[in-house]
């Protein structure tokens, strides 16, 4: 025990360990508003990857054409998820185990030493295979701390919220995720704007994961001071095991699958509408990098807005409706706004027709972090959201730009859009057979610490 209490110490501050008074209404809300400016760092340097891919492809893979190197970096990007799985058990037993805060603050060290590995690796005419080898090893740490990041972000934004405002707060784990991805874009235009063609793709590529090492350096001073929740401290009175492994398919099976198919439609959606569709519009609408890269961050941005008001309706509504209407306007309407993004010419039009996408997908995107984290007691929540989220966002989320470029160089490339669209229909048949969580929520049935 003293072991554990030294480790919860080093990572997540002096008083990790014990109870604090009951937080202030100031202080729980600096404490959402620090913990979602961490959650952004994180994911900026999750996605700067994706954003600049299209630069340092040639750079670890030379002997290729375009889609190829593509389909290497889309590679790589998805061993990053295969260790969110893994990431998700240890990063969510620790934060069950030792606090949501040192959770928080442990994964975003390890995200820091990914970006750094990225932004020093020397090319393939330097090193060699060991080049492609070390950017593996880069993302798989990446990819770990993304894992148990995405549990001890949603439970602790959940944890931290108001019961009346729960789905307003908790959606701001997606305004600062894709925040991340937006700061990420808004890198690559100003670069493209300040440096040349072979100044990017020669070392331009580099700066936003120096950046994103020093920024995860500060993130972790300001985690440090967070206050821990009080559901965490009430799951500590119980005295009960927590993070467990086995008591979740065990006891929580049922909660688990859900998690796990309700992630399925959501996670691949997401994938396919903002992270690919930069590449989509370059690659087969034809625009140019730097005009695929505008729209995108205008579109990103228009969507981030609404994530709050979305979040804010479904504490009105109930968060079942919300994901419902995604499902059924996802089966809908995926296929044909892809097929129309092919011959799209204008830039406008393409801008419009992304909106339409990120509109319904944002009654997903919103909700379901708080949608989990209301699923499970306290004792094994952050494993619980953690873990089947990133098995399911494993599986169909980091493979959706490598399954998309596959069926492009199958010369079948609609075959991705019917892919998309029948994960979506999964998942809604689980949204419509499933209970509201903001009636059925496990944190609103949690009583006050002592």
């Amino acid at each position: 025990m003293s072991r554990l209490r030294s480790t919860r110490t080093e990572w997540g501050g002096e008083n990790a360990g014990s109870t604090p008074a009951p937080i202030s209404a100031a202080k729980r809300l600096r404490s959402i508003l620090g913990g979602s400016a961490g959650n952004l760092v994180e994911w900026f340097d999750w996605y700067a990857y994706s954003a600049f891919a299209l630069y340092f492809a040639p750079v670890f893979f030379p002997k290729a054409d375009s889609t190829a190197q593509l389909l290497n970096t889309a590679a790589i990007f998805a061993v990053g998820f295969v260790m969110r799985p893994i990431g998700g058990w240890l990063m969510g037993t620790y934060a069950d185990r030792q606090g949501r805060k040192a959770g928080l603050t442990l994964s975003v060290v390890l995200m820091c030493a990914g970006a750094l590995m990225i932004a020093l690796c020397p090319p393939f005419a330097r090193i060699g295979a060991l080049a492609p080898a070390l950017l593996v090893v880069a993302r798989m740490l990446q990819g770990i701390s993304l894992g148990g990041e995405y549990g001890a972000s949603a439970v602790y934004l959940s944890e931290m919220a108001g019961e009346r405002h729960r789905g307003f707060w908790s959606s701001f784990q997606y305004v600062t995720l894709i925040s991340g991805q937006l700061v990420s874009l808004g890198l690559l235009l100003v670069l493209q704007l300040w440096l040349t063609k072979e100044q990017m793709a020669a070392w331009g590529w580099r700066i936003p994961f120096a950046i994103g090492a020093l920024l995860a350096l500060a993130v972790w001073r300001i985690r440090r001071g967070l206050a821990e929740t009080e559901s965490f401290h009430v799951a500590e009175a119980k005295g009960v095991a927590r993070g467990s492994v086995a008591d979740l398919f065990g006891t929580h099976r049922r909660e688990t699958a859900l998690v796990l198919a309700l992630t399925a439609g959501g996670t691949v959606a997401f994938y396919a509408y903002s992270i690919y569709m930069q590449k989509f519009l370059a690659n087969t609408a034809g625009f140019s990098k730097e005009t695929a890269s505008t729209i995108m961050a205008l579109a990103l941005l228009a969507y981030t807005c609404l994530q709050p008001l979305a979040g804010a309706l479904s504490d009105n509504v109930g968060r079942k409706p919300l994901m419902a209407g995604f499902g059924l306007f996802g089966v809908a309407l995926t296929v044909p706004v892809f097929t129309a993004l092919e011959h799209v010419r204008s830039p406008a039009a393409a801008f419009g027709l992304v909106m339409i996408l990120l509109t319904l997908l944002t009654g997903y995107t919103a909700i379901n972090a708080i949608v989990k984290a209301e699923l499970f007691p306290p004792e094994v929540r952050a494993t619980g959201v953690a873990l089947p989220y990133a098995i399911s966002n494993a599986i169909f989320g980091g493979t959706a730009e490598y399954v998309a470029l596959w069926f492009k160089q199958a010369g079948n490339e609609r075959g991705f859009y019917w892919y998309v669209t029948g994960l979506i229909l999964v998942s809604l048949i689980v949204y419509l057979r499933m209970r509201d969580t903001k009636r059925t929520s496990r944190i609103a049935a949690e009583p006050s610490p002592p």
